[in-house]
């Protein structure tokens, strides 16, 4: 019997006991493709051997120094190296030890930017429903996760929430992409005012949507409206990149692609590559001068945060992921992975959508493809997905709740960046027979 409080109880997990590329081997001997890279982390696959290189190269100097008393080199050269990727205007960086964490260190930031600088009101919070922000209080508060959110409803702070860009099911017919990024504008203006401009202190979005929607990217122009509502009323624009940083989408940074630059950026998952625990902040050098001409700290601090082998680790990552075959790689083989979810998906009575960027791509599953209906949530068609998948040797990332937190399922896909062709079409079929195996399953 387990001593493990596993995240279901009862169930009976394979035991992984080693990893060479893109494949997970259990105690059994079974392989699987890592198709998920687990939850979007392993971006450059298991046992690469120049990130563990590097860190064993870190651990033999020193494994763990406080922040309060020393700074190291790797983590000097991990911000540098950030700062020399963000776009302009992201000045500064500050260590986590992952997503959750980046983002409640981001919406303090925001909180005492506006203490500093003498606008102490400041205290909304909007994001938009059906987003994910992490699992910690002021994160979970802060995304828009139906299912994630509703037991801890009574002990969540007070967050707003506006529509998504989801136009597979909200743009409306006849709409343009255009139109439509100008009605979201629309509203999250008029949330603002509803809320009091002077008093709303951050707007909070994915670039693309992780594990709550799959893989879904904004039409034209929506994030630039966005900024434009954002600088109209002096609200900050925290775009969180934990899921489709570090690459996923073709570009280091996910926002690269919207041709804006927030005011905070959250990173993790792909940023330490799975090898260790990290996540970061990259601030905007406004931010940072307001604490340092101000109270001169940032009232806020975790115990692991710029841990020397966890930065030594996503230092290399970081190298690595900006050599110019690793991005043309994330691009080639997530066109070869869209079109052979087309092709062998695309006509399938249960299939509605299948979307995203580079080597972050969903498949979003219906029971009626012409009115759009979700499958039954009884029937927990996700959960299914993923056993079948498993039993081929194949790990994904399915999601029930879609559509509103109860209805609807999503298969996210999220391979490493060195996937190569053959494994691309590997992962295709055994996808495919998953998903004919769990909707044709009458269990």
């Amino acid at each position: 019997m387990t001593k493990i409080l596993h995240r279901t109880i009862g169930t009976s997990l394979p035991r992984a006991v080693s990893g060479e590329g893109i494949y997970i081997t259990d105690s059994e001997g079974r392989s699987y493709i890592d198709g998920s890279g687990g939850a979007a982390v392993s971006c450059l696959g298991h046992n690469h051997p120049e990130i563990l290189e590097a860190m064993s190269v870190q651990m033999r100097r020193i494994g763990y120094a406080h922040t309060s008393f020393f700074t190291t080199d790797v983590a000097e050269e991990l911000a540098d190296r950030l700062v020399d990727l963000a776009p302009d205007g992201l000045d500064y960086v500050y260590l986590v030890s992952g997503g959750s964490e980046a983002v409640e260190a981001a919406l303090k930031m925001a909180r005492q930017y506006f203490v500093e600088v003498g606008q102490p009101q400041r205290r909304h919070i909007i994001a938009r429903r059906q987003s994910y922000h992490g699992n910690t209080i002021g994160a979970l508060a802060t995304g828009g996760n139906a299912w994630r959110r509703a037991q801890f409803q009574p002990i969540l702070p007070e967050t707003h929430h506006v529509s998504p860009c989801y136009a597979y099911r909200d743009m409306r017919l006849g709409e343009t992409p255009e139109g439509y990024a100008e009605r979201l504008a629309a509203e999250l203006e008029t949330k603002i005012i509803e809320l009091g401009a002077e008093e709303v202190m951050a707007f909070v979005a994915e670039p693309v949507v992780g594990a709550t929607l799959g893989a879904v990217g904004p039409v034209a122009d929506y994030f630039r409206r966005v900024r434009q509502v954002c600088d109209k009323y002096g609200i900050l624009l925290i775009l969180d990149e934990v899921m489709c940083g570090m690459g996923r989408t073709g570009t280091i940074f996910a926002l690269e692609q919207e041709g804006i630059v927030p005011d905070l950026v959250t990173v993790a998952k792909g940023l330490g590559g799975g090898f260790q625990p990290i996540g970061a902040v990259i601030l905007a050098g406004k931010i940072y001068r307001a604490f340092a001409e101000g109270s001169g700290l940032f009232q806020h601090g975790h115990t692991y945060m710029g841990h020397p082998i966890a930065a030594a680790a996503a230092n290399k990552v970081v190298e690595i992921l900006t050599r110019p075959e690793i991005m043309a790689n994330v691009i080639k083989m997530g066109d070869r992975l869209q079109a052979g979810l087309d092709e062998t998906l695309g006509q399938s009575p249960y299939v509605g959508d299948i979307r995203g960027r580079g080597l972050f791509r969903g498949v979003e599953l219906v029971a009626d493809r012409n009115t759009k209906k979700p499958f039954d949530p009884s029937r927990k068609l996700h959960s299914r997905i993923k056993r079948e998948a498993m039993q081929r040797g194949l790990m994904c990332y399915p999601m029930g709740g879609t559509v509103d937190g109860v209805h609807g399922d999503h298969v996210l896909l999220a391979p490493p960046y060195i996937i190569e062709p053959a494994q691309i079409d590997m992962i295709v079929e055994r996808l495919a027979e998953a998903i004919i195996a769990a909707t044709e399953s009458r269990e």
